[in-house]
């Protein structure tokens, strides 16, 4: 059974109730369970917080077990220099995820420090980037 670990970051909490038309109006809980059912083969662990520190703590803490991590940085992904070295120093595969389209919006979001720690970026799909994600690394 393969292992992938979601690692979202800051206001993703507030998914489902923050900006619905940016990021929609099912919450992470709920498509967590969509996505569990959908992939029964894969064991899907999940982990949010808002604090950078304990994001470099979690991806090192399970970098090394998990098959995957599919990471949501939010706004660290664009400003965060040790979440990318932490991503950097684990072997499990990656794929960054964004629900809303990075390139639509602020030309701050425009680039990822994650992106080039990762095998690939999703963005722009809403929650779906997550399953294409799981889909992605459950194929490998």
């Amino acid at each position: 059974m393969k292992h992938i670990e979601i690692i979202n970051g800051p206001n993703l909490n507030l998914t489902g109730l923050r900006e619905p038309m940016v990021y929609g109006c099912v919450t992470m809980e709920e498509k967590l369970k969509q996505l569990r059912a959908a992939f029964p083969e894969v064991e899907i662990g999940y982990y949010q917080s808002n604090v950078e520190g304990e994001l470099i703590n979690y991806i090192q803490q399970t970098g090394f077990s998990a098959d995957g991590l599919i990471v949501n940085l939010g706004g660290y992904s664009h400003t965060s220099v040790a979440l990318r070295d932490a991503l950097l120093s684990v072997p499990a595969a990656k794929i960054e995820v964004h629900l809303s389209n990075i390139f639509a919006r602020e030309d701050y979001r425009h680039h990822s420090l994650i992106t080039s720690a990762c095998r690939g970026m999703i963005c722009g799909l809403g929650l779906e980037g997550y399953r294409l994600a799981i889909e992605v690394m459950n194929e490998e």
